[in-house]
């Protein structure tokens, strides 16, 4: 912290009446100093970092763009195959926009035919305001500093409480022992393997970013995903969601998602 001459004057002042001599003032001095530079590190420790997501459709061409999205994601946290849908575990998947957006307005001039008949890629939203965050009698699942919906699935007791409350369909329950569906040949040995009877989900690849790498999705993404801090004015996402019109799923029910999906140009572009 700086300090003015009147400031100095009036320390150094109270300092000779009361006969404490020198020491007393650059004592004082130091420790303004001491609480100024605590107080601006505790600043910058308190800098809200919010990661999310945001998709261009219009950027994966092809059956191919979507599944290699989707494979990069799975392979590395060694999600099985179960073979029955009904059993089915998936942290990334391609759903229609009508089960996407079932709330949107199918009318918005900015939602071309086009548009609304792609394919999109689903994945948890990691809300700001998550529903199951609340609900989870364990805090098996828990939201980061960072913003990401984590999933601790040692401490899962499988009460499906929070796939009741997510509205979003993003989490999978083990009805099986998944690791009875993993190919040894190909399964992850970094990466943990869970146990029958608990959920799991995207976990925004928690991992990769203690590496300083991208989630394994937007790094498979040739672009078509991006990732970054939706707190940064600076970030690519930001700047992406500031000059293209976004949409965000269910967005009315206020969990806030932090994945963002681009419809089309703003007029203000």
């Amino acid at each position: 912290m700086s300090i003015n001459r009147r400031q100095f004057l009036k320390i150094a002042g109270i300092s000779t009446l009361l006969g404490l001599g020198g020491a007393t003032v650059f004592s004082e001095l130091s420790k303004n100093s001491l609480e100024a530079s605590e107080s601006e590190h505790a600043a910058i420790s308190a800098k809200t970092i919010r990661y999310g997501l945001v998709i261009d459709v219009s950027k994966l061409k092809t059956a191919e763009d979507y599944q290699r999205c989707i494979d990069s994601c799975h392979s590395i946290h060694n999600v099985p195959n179960i073979g029955n849908p009904k059993e089915e575990i998936k942290w990334i998947w391609k759903e229609t926009f009508e089960h996407s957006f079932p709330t949107a307005e199918t009318g918005d001039e900015y939602m071309s035919k086009e548009f609304m008949e792609r394919p999109f890629l689903i994945l948890c939203n990691h809300c700001a305001k998550p529903a199951c965050v609340r609900v989870c009698p364990t805090k098996a699942t828990f939201k980061r500093k960072d913003g990401i919906v984590m999933q601790d699935m040692h401490r899962c007791i499988g009460c499906r409480i929070c796939m009741a409350a997510c509205p979003f369909g993003a989490r999978s329950f083990n009805f099986r022992d998944p690791r009875l569906f993993l190919s040894k040949d190909k399964e992850n040995p970094e990466f943990p393997t869970r146990t029958r009877g608990v959920v799991e989900k995207c976990t925004m690849c928690y991992e990769r970013l203690a590496k300083g790498l991208q989630p394994a999705c937007a790094e498979a993404s040739n672009g078509a995903i991006v990732f970054g801090d939706l707190e940064d004015p600076k970030s690519e996402v930001r700047k992406i969601i500031g000059s293209k019109y976004t949409i965000r799923r269910k967005p009315e029910l206020g969990t806030q998602p932090s994945v963002y999906y681009v419809i089309g140009c703003n007029e203000n572009a």
